[in-house]
């Protein structure tokens, strides 16, 4: 690739980071032709990809376009793949994360998110949250819950004076 092809890539791969609400990098030593392009599936359907990168390139973008990424720079040893996530970045290290416990030659190795740097604990700590769906729902919930209660309570005031009226009604027959 000549110097023109390689400062087009950087300037994409600087674009992508910028884009992207996550990254995570990942060491891919081992995997076949067929398990990366079923991790790209996989990624592709919760709006993530997979790039295998130079690391040199992978650098070069990182200190000419984002600043708040340079800590990631020292992440990158080995060949490695980088995963943007552009969507829910739980969602896509969820699937990174599985797809690593199936395949051991993936290993994920860090990450970067709303500008620090994260280990593989974070990493793992992210993936368990539940969906943005789910804790949405679940806020609702806990705010629609009063309101059921105090509903409860009214219905029942009402439900009781009911049942007298029919007790003195049956206590009078």
């Amino acid at each position: 690739m000549d110097r023109q092809g390689k400062e087009q890539l950087k300037n994409d791969l600087a674009e992508k980071f910028s884009k992207s609400s996550a990254v995570i990098v990942a060491e891919y030593r081992g995997m076949t032709v067929e398990e990366v392009t079923d991790l790209r599936v996989k990624l592709r359907e919760v709006s993530a990809e997979f790039k295998v990168i130079k690391n040199r390139i992978a650098k070069k973008a990182i200190e000419a376009e984002v600043t708040d990424m340079k800590d990631l720079s020292d992440k990158l040893v080995g060949p490695i793949g980088i995963v943007c996530a552009y969507g829910d970045s739980a969602q896509a290290t969820k699937t990174v994360l599985e797809f690593a416990k199936g395949n051991p030659n993936l290993k994920v190795t860090a990450g970067h998110m709303e500008g620090s740097v994260v280990n593989t604990d974070e990493l793992k700590a992210i993936a368990d949250l539940p969906s943005k769906e789910v804790l949405l729902g679940q806020i609702v919930g806990s705010l629609v819950a009063p309101h059921r209660g105090l509903l409860g309570v009214l219905n029942g005031v009402s439900r009781n004076l009911v049942q007298v009226i029919n007790a003195i009604k049956d206590k009078k027959s």
